[in-house]
Parts: C-alpha cells; structure tokens; sequence
C-alpha cells in the first residue's frame, strides 16, 4: 500500500505516520517528489486495513498496490528514477548510456586498449568481468583482483566508470571497493542472501534478467535489493531460454516497454549475450533504443576470435565505432541523446 500525504503535511505528521506503520510491525519507505511525498507501506503479505491511516493527520489518500513489488513498482514511485555516477553519468532519463569492454578482463593490455577505444567511440561506462561465472569449470574463469585493479586503472586513464560482475558474498567488499557499478548477473538473479548484501551497500546494482526467469521475478529481484534501503537499481533484459536455437537466447525487446510500464528505475538491453552473434549486435541495439531501452551494454574486444570469453558475440573497435555513429543518428529520432 501506498500513503500520499497532502502537499503541506507538517515533518512532525510525516514522522507520526511512519510510526503508526512501525508499530503495525510493517516498514515505511518515504519517496519526496516534486509535488508529494509519499511512503510506501512494506512487510509481509497480510492486507493492511486503509483505515489504519486514512485518518491519520497529513494522509491525503491511500492506495492499494497489487503487484507482489510494490517499491519497484511506478504506483510507489511515478517519475522515473535516474542514477548519477560519481563520473557525472546519469543512467536513465533524456540520455541513453552505453557500457561498453570486454566480457572478461584478460590482461592490462587487452582492457587499456578497450578502454581508450570505446571511450574514443563514446561509451559513457567501461564493462569488463574480473570473476567469470562459466558453465565449464575448465573455461576461463577471470583474473579475480589483478582484474578489478586493471579496471581501475583504466578507469583513471580514460575517466570511463566501471562496471563489473559480483557473484558472491564474500567477495563484495572486494567488488565495491573498484566498481562504480555492481553487476548481479543472471544466473545470480534470484540468490537472494546475495541481493539483500548488495542492497545494504549504497552503490548502484545492475541486475540481469535470469535465464528462464519472468519479468515479475526480475522485479521482486530488484525489490529485494531496494527493500534494504538501496534505490540505485536498473534492471537489464540480456536474453532467455526458450526452444529457438538459430541465437544464444532469445532477447525479449518486449520487456522494456512491459519494465517501462510496470516499474520507474532504469531498463538497459545486452544485446551481445541476448543474440550471441557479432552479426545481430547492431540490430538488435538500435532496435533496443527504439523500443525505449536507457541503456546498452555491449562486448568489445580488441581481437573478438582471439578472446577467452564471448568471442563470437563481441564487436571489434571499428564495428563498435559504426554502432555509436548509427545510434547518435536514431536518438535525434526517438527524441533521446547519446
């Protein structure tokens, strides 16, 4: 449920509501927006009884929310939610953001050279996985610490932010220490312990969609990182499972508009794990922004036939190059910028 307050309810109203919520043994979430300020009502799955604060001194209205999300949801939270780096880059909004690298960092060489072409592209984010989750214990697994102070040191040379992937608990403070950005990637979508760690941080998470996962479990994923107290989360489609076999996964374009609507935080598209080919990333990235994605983030590596990971879905730097040019000509056209 959600309260809305009047638009001069007094602090010391606002305060009285939150404890009437507290003493119910229910969590209050207090939103201000431009216009009101309104406090989502959390806690288990029983109904709570309007009346309890309709009465209440500053309550203007209730309203039920009947989504099992409710601080995800745009009911809780109409506007949408834009998330500002330390770099000065906003996620969601006018603008659309690219998050650009390689899907593993391989050496110092490898990703400073990434670096500094995605960037020359116009990237706004540079990607790069120091601990590779991978279905074969004998795939490369990632260079773990080496990888994230590689990262670092990229970030310093090109000013880009990182974004990189966090798949464990114990490995968080590590992770935060370096990223801008804390990935949760699919098949961490619904390890819960690990969501509520990462929304006790106050960094920015990423969440992709599982693998065989509906766009409500991507939600409550998210909800149980903002249910800690963390509201920078953006929610990215990157492909599912289904029986077609002609790409790796299927991307669901259909989820940004379905995530547009249901929810205010921010939907990016991966477009490389959600085809799997070099061939469809352009497409499907274009198709992405028209759809009203805020964000893509793409696999870029120096030389895509020689990468330990991902090879065959990642951009070389002059396809890279083209995808920026086609995209900068797109936004004018759906009223966006890059």
């Amino acid at each position: 449920m959600i309260i809305v307050l009047k638009s001069l309810a007094t602090d010391a109203e606002r305060v009285a509501i939150v404890e009437r919520i507290e003493e119910l043994g229910l969590r209050a979430h207090v939103s201000t927006g431009e216009e009101r300020t309104i406090i989502g009502v959390v806690g288990n799955d029983r109904a709570v009884d309007p009346s309890a604060f309709e009465s209440l001194p500053g309550v203007e209205r209730t309203i039920p929310i009947l989504r099992p999300f409710k601080l995800v949801s745009r009911d809780f939270k109409p506007e949408p939610t834009c998330i500002t780096l330390g770099n000065g880059v906003t996620i969601g909004g006018e603008a659309i953001t690219v998050i650009a690298g390689p899907c593993a960092v391989e050496s110092r060489e490898q990703l400073l050279t990434t670096a500094k072409a995605v960037r020359s592209a116009g990237a706004h984010l540079l990607r790069g996985g120091a601990f590779k989750p991978r279905s074969s214990p004998y795939s490369f697994q990632g260079m773990g610490e080496e990888g994230l102070a590689i990262l670092a040191e990229a970030k310093s040379e090109t000013g880009l932010g990182i974004v990189t992937e966090l798949m464990s608990e114990s490995e968080i403070d590590t992770v935060a220490r370096y990223a801008d950005v804390i990935q949760i990637g699919a098949r961490n979508m619904q390890n819960f312990s690990l969501l509520k760690e990462v929304g006790r941080l106050r960094k920015p998470v990423l969440i992709k969609r599982g693998m065989s996962s509906t766009l409500e479990e991507l939600c409550l994923a998210a909800e149980h990182v903002m249910s800690q107290g963390n509201r920078d989360v953006m929610l990215c489609e990157r492909g599912i499972r289904t029986f077609e076999r002609a790409t790796r996964n299927t991307l669901d374009l259909s989820a940004v508009a379905v995530l547009k609507e249901w929810t205010h935080l921010p939907v990016l598209v991966d477009p490389s794990h959600g085809t799997g080919k070099r061939s469809l990333v352009t497409s499907m990235s274009l198709a992405a922004i028209a759809a009203g994605a805020d964000g893509l983030i793409i696999e870029v590596h120096p030389h895509p036939d020689r990468a330990l990971s991902d090879g065959p879905q990642s951009l070389a730097f002059d396809q890279f190059h083209s995808l920026m040019q086609q995209m900068r000509a797109l936004v004018a056209v759906v009223g966006r910028k890059l």
